[in-house]
């Protein structure tokens, strides 16, 4: 039996909230969290907050969270950004430590699809200029005369979920809708009515461009002087995504030269900023990057994140971790993620051990999605089974690296008895090996521990269980439920597999509370069994 340390009451752990989120965030963040407050964007009032000691800290894009101040903050699991960018947190540092980072994915994809559209409207309409000039006393209609919209080209680069809803949107304007997106499939494409286009064609054909691409340097200046030279003179240019990826030098001059007839930009490659040439001409609309600025935006990344800070603090994958190999899970998968742990922490109790080496093997309807996350799971389980603190989906490989544990994942689409189903092969520092198979059954996804090594079984894993090895003959079950029995032990359930008559027989109990060292000693002395093994499962 692996010991396990005993519980003691713990105090809340600490969520640091540097700078002003919706107060939906700590709704969603709940009771069970001590709560303080600092100015992210005040160094000293930061790192001085982060050094008196907390779990989170939650951030919006004035606070910077880099080497400096993760070193700072001891004890540090998680940092959330509510919101999309990363660019103000140091992800390797944050690994290297351990700490989990976490944004909001998906919070404000529909405000900064609809900006980009009210970017297309202006910048088609002058709406600014024009509004700028009647503040100023004058009536100039015939200067600001613009384009429709109706059955012009718009021209996505970029066709991510941002870029799909500006093409579903945009398409009700009686719009053509095409796009740049070298990793989409065709297929795709054509479900939304799109026509997917290389790079050069899209810049021919429309007379609306919308830019839905990250900064990277494959992208960094992808829309500059050469791609400008092929455009129509009538396009106007939308940048909502993030500055940089558009040249804005090349931009001016392209608009003075009478080479693009305008542009709508809410990012810049330098934030903030105040001064750009750009912001001279009557043909560009600018606002100070408020892609992500509405209430409902700022609302859904403060619970997202509040969520992941949830699941991150008890342990949990977190789907939109950004430093968690693995990345997102795919929903088939997610699943398996418990039992892969309680499969680990099953064999490791059975082992007695830490395993020096786990290969889960993913066979059948699951294997054709990405599992290698199941890898962590496993370790995760292992360590967990041993009395390991802390351990989370972040730091448990580099645990597992510092103690020599590997693991590694393998999928099969074959499973003749399972639709789907897994194995954990571990393998122990003295040659023997443990093996542990596990599937979820049904609609409801059901865990059931199948097999032991040779042994079938058709066990659901529970908090509390006892394993017996033992040679098969009469009067095992009764001893056993005996010795329990007399110690006010309920037995929820009990099985026994042989591989033969008389010969080798393994039984699995899960009862309703832990069994003690000298209960165990009691049993193996009673059965004569080889092992005797309790194993108390930790969520």
């Amino acid at each position: 039996m692996i010991t396990k340390k005993a519980a003691h009451p713990v105090a809340k752990p600490v969520v640091l909230i540097a700078e002003e989120l919706s107060p939906a965030t700590l709704e969603a963040l709940g009771p069970d969290f001590e709560v303080r407050h600092c100015d992210g964007a005040n160094r000293a009032e930061l790192l001085s907050a982060l050094a008196a000691g907390v779990d989170a800290v939650l951030i919006r894009s004035a606070t910077k969270m880099d080497a400096e101040a993760i070193a700072a903050a001891k004890g540090l699991k998680v940092i959330a950004r509510a919101g999309v960018g990363l660019d103000n947190v140091d992800i390797p540092a944050s690994t290297a430590a351990g700490v989990m980072v976490v944004n909001a994915p998906t919070s404000n994809i529909v405000s900064a699809a609809e900006l980009a559209i009210a970017l297309i409207l202006a910048s088609a309409r002058f709406v600014s200029p024009a509004h700028a000039a009647l503040r100023n006393g004058k009536w100039a209609r015939s200067k600001y005369t613009g384009a429709e919209l109706f059955e012009k080209t718009l021209g996505i680069v970029g066709f991510g979920r941002i870029g799909q809803l500006v093409a579903h949107r945009m398409q009700a304007f009686g719009m053509n809708v095409v796009a740049y997106d070298p990793y989409l499939q065709p297929a795709r494409a054509a479900q939304l009515g799109v026509t997917l286009m290389e790079l050069d064609d899209l810049l021919a054909a429309s007379d609306f461009i919308t830019i839905h691409l990250p900064k990277t340097k494959e992208t960094a200046n992808l829309i500059g002087v050469e791609a400008l030279k092929k455009v129509k003179p009538s396009v106007r240019i939308i940048n909502a995504a993030r500055g940089g990826v558009l040249d804005e030098a090349a931009l001016f001059d392209a608009i003075t030269e009478g080479r693009v007839a305008g542009a709508g930009l809410d990012v810049f490659a330098t934030e903030p900023c105040t001064d750009s040439p750009l912001f001279t001409l009557d043909q560009v609309v600018a606002t100070p990057h408020l892609g992500a600025s509405t209430d409902e935006a700022q609302e859904r990344a403060g619970i997202a994140v509040a969520v992941s800070v949830r699941k991150a603090l008890a342990g949990e994958l977190v789907p939109d971790a950004v430093n968690v190999k693995g990345g997102a899970i795919h929903e088939e998968i997610r699943p398996s993620l418990p039992l892969v742990e309680k499969m680990a922490q099953i064999a490791t109790g059975l082992a007695g051990e830490l395993p020096v080496s786990m290969e889960i093997a993913v066979r059948g309807d699951i294997s054709g999605h990405d599992s290698s996350v199941l890898a962590i799971s496993a370790l995760k389980g292992a360590l967990t089974a041993i009395g390991s603190e802390d351990v989370t989906y972040v730091n448990a490989p580099g645990i597992a690296a510092e103690r020599g544990i590997t693991s590694s994942v393998s999928t099969d689409a074959e499973s003749p008895e399972y639709r789907s189903m897994i194995s954990l092969h571990c393998s122990l520092s003295n040659g023997k090996s443990v093996k542990v198979d596990g599937t979820l059954m049904g609609i409801r996804k059901v865990e059931k521990i199948i097999a032991v090594d040779q042994f079938d079984l058709d066990l659901p894993p529970t908090e509390n269980m006892l394993f017996l090895r033992y040679s098969d003959r009469p009067g095992i079950v009764g001893a056993v439920g005996n010795i329990l029995g007399t110690a006010k032990i309920n037995i929820a359930g009990m099985q026994v597999s042989r591989d033969s008559a008389g010969g080798e027989a393994l039984m699995a109990i899960t009862v309703d509370s832990s069994v003690s060292d000298e209960l165990i000693a009691a049993v193996a002395k009673e059965t004569g069994a080889g092992s005797v093994r309790s194993v108390t499962l930790v969520n």
